[in-house]
């Protein structure tokens, strides 16, 4: 006769307040540990963007030299893509998929762990790189050789290896999204029936799973000419190398990461604008299917960020009409949103707020998008300040205005206590002016011709104007950023929230808030994308006379 083991006791060490955290394979508590250590260095790479403009906002500055420039250029750059926007979506999906889908825990609650603490490692080593010999790397966040090659230091040794050991935590976390995705859903729960932010985690993973190991490859390559120059030639041409064959193993992960940082954003903004409508979301199947499209396109149009390398125009061609291709499906889904919206009994709460605010945003920078897609257009601008703006509309205004507005959603279900409505609504509005201020006068500046990553500039013109505008716009959003941090600390005192607080419609809200270790004492049938509106329903007709 089988028997069932039983668990044995933790040791008296792990149950302590620090220690529990350290040792804990409670998805709830990776998440949140996802989403603090992502805030450090979202501040980093804050302070490292204020430097930026503290050096543009005037002429013939020399607060910072040519080399300490481009040290914090390339940090900057590197931590907001690699270090800050990922992992606060793979903490939010680590707490809300297993919570969504009706699961206990992850499938692999060990491996959940282990992505954490590689990517906690790769973070460190990435800080730490500041005070290697020769300084911090300095070749621009896409390392494009022979610059990186050639390069002297250890910097960009230690940069190359904190983002293959974040690459090991990535494809950890992404097989671990996939399987608990699809074999770990309650009963009931099919496809058509999955919340449209398990749809975006769920494409998230298979990106982060396709294209992980092109860019493991290409710093494996470019590592090796580093090292051992002579004996491996791949991107120095004098060697007989391609710096262009470089750009084509980066591009290949570099576009479709940033999809998988904008797709998980416009599963949050799915999950908030309904709610908050007081309506279902508006084509739902035309959604999640337009998710699934981005994430195909997003594989085929890696190039247009390649068109000034010469490639032939019938290659230009081709990319650029599968880049305006994937507007389409981009399009369907703000159609859907705004639609979603009308007519809605629409409540102004902080979320709100924010996914009103990345609808805005993000399509000034979609739209800036396909302007870069026609490639006579990207001969002009290309690497000047309008490329700049551009993925600052997409990747700031997009994925990091739908994480605030996610985090004040589900701030209560992590924590079973709301952010202050007062200093969310002035969150937003300091961070929403700010931007604005900040970066739409860099579009201006990359047309009047201003190129990237150069550090200081001539005296008289617009230029002169419109970096000031800009560094201005920089220091509010800093304000906004404080008040935020405000918002949070004041959370430990702010209001109670019950295990339903906003009236939502997904299986997370059916369980207390905050979780218990185990998610959930019971599961109800999923009938429907919307089951606790169902559950209401039921309750209300048994309920009548």
């Amino acid at each position: 006769m089988a028997t069932r083991a039983e668990a044995s006791a933790a040791p008296h060490w792990h149950r302590g307040k620090v220690a529990s955290w350290l040792v804990t394979v409670d998805h709830k508590r990776i998440g949140i540990l996802y989403i603090a250590t992502a805030g450090l260095f979202f501040l980093l790479a804050g302070v490292l963007a204020l430097l930026i403009r503290i050096q543009l906002a005037r002429p013939d500055q020399a607060i910072l030299t040519g080399d300490s420039y481009n040290e914090v250029v390339t940090m900057h750059g590197t931590a907001m893509v690699f270090f800050v926007v990922v992992p606060i979506l793979a903490g939010l999906g680590n707490f809300l998929v297993p919570l969504m889908i009706g699961a206990p825990d992850m499938a692999f609650p060990r491996l959940n762990a282990f992505s954490y603490w590689m990517f906690a490692a790769g973070g460190l080593i990435f800080a730490l790189s500041f005070f290697a010999q020769g300084g911090a790397a300095r070749t621009g966040w896409t390392a494009y050789p022979p610059l990186s090659v050639l390069s002297p230091g250890n910097g960009q040794d230690l940069w190359i290896l904190s983002l293959h050991i974040l690459t090991v935590s990535s494809l950890a976390g992404a097989i671990n999204f996939i399987v608990t995705i699809h074999n770990m859903r309650t009963p009931g729960m099919s496809w058509m029936r999955m919340p449209l932010f398990v749809w975006s985690i769920e494409l998230y993973a298979w990106l982060l799973l396709l294209v992980l190991p092109a860019l493991s490859a290409g710093l494996t390559l470019l590592l090796l000419e580093r090292r051992f120059p002579g004996t491996f030639n791949f991107f120095v041409p004098g060697d007989g190398g391609s710096p262009v064959l470089y750009q084509h193993v980066f591009w290949f992960f570099g576009h479709p990461e940033v999809y998988i940082m904008i797709l998980p954003a416009m599963g949050i903004i799915s999950e908030i604008l309904p709610v908050f409508s007081r309506k279902p979301i508006f084509g739902y199947k035309a959604i999640a299917l337009s998710t699934v499209a981005i994430g195909f396109f997003s594989l085929l149009v890696w190039a247009h960020h390649m068109f000034t390398v010469g490639l032939s125009n019938y290659l230009n061609a081709w990319f650029m009409v599968v880049s305006m291709v994937i507007a389409v499906p981009t399009g369907m889904k703000i159609f859907n949103w705004l639609a979603t919206l009308w007519r809605g009994n629409i409540s102004l709460d902080t979320p709100m707020w924010f996914a009103i605010g990345f609808l805005s945003i993000f399509t000034i920078g979609g739209l800036s998008g396909i302007y870069l897609a026609a490639f006579p257009v990207d001969w002009q601008v290309h690497d000047t300040y309008f490329v700049v703006a551009h993925f600052h509309y997409v990747l700031f205004g997009g994925s990091l205005f739908a994480i605030l507005g996610g985090l004040w959603y589900w701030w209560p279900k992590l924590f079973g206590r709301f952010l202050s409505e007062r200093l969310g609504k002035l969150t937003f509005a300091v961070l929403f002016v700010g931007f604005n201020v900040a970066f739409f006068p860099q579009h201006l500046l990359g047309l009047l011709g201003m190129p990237r990553r150069i550090y200081t500039y001539q005296q008289g013109g617009l230029w002169e104007t419109y970096n000031m505008i800009s560094s201005v716009g920089s220091y509010l959003m800093g304000v906004g950023v404080l008040v935020f941090i405000v918002a949070v600390v004041h959370s430990r005192k702010g209001r109670r929230a019950g295990n339903d607080p906003w009236r939502a419609d997904t299986l997370e809200w059916y369980t207390t808030s905050p979780p218990p270790p185990h998610n959930f004492d019971s599961v109800p049938y999923v009938t429907s994308a919307r089951p606790l509106y169902d559950l209401r329903r039921q309750q209300k007709e048994r309920n009548a006379p």
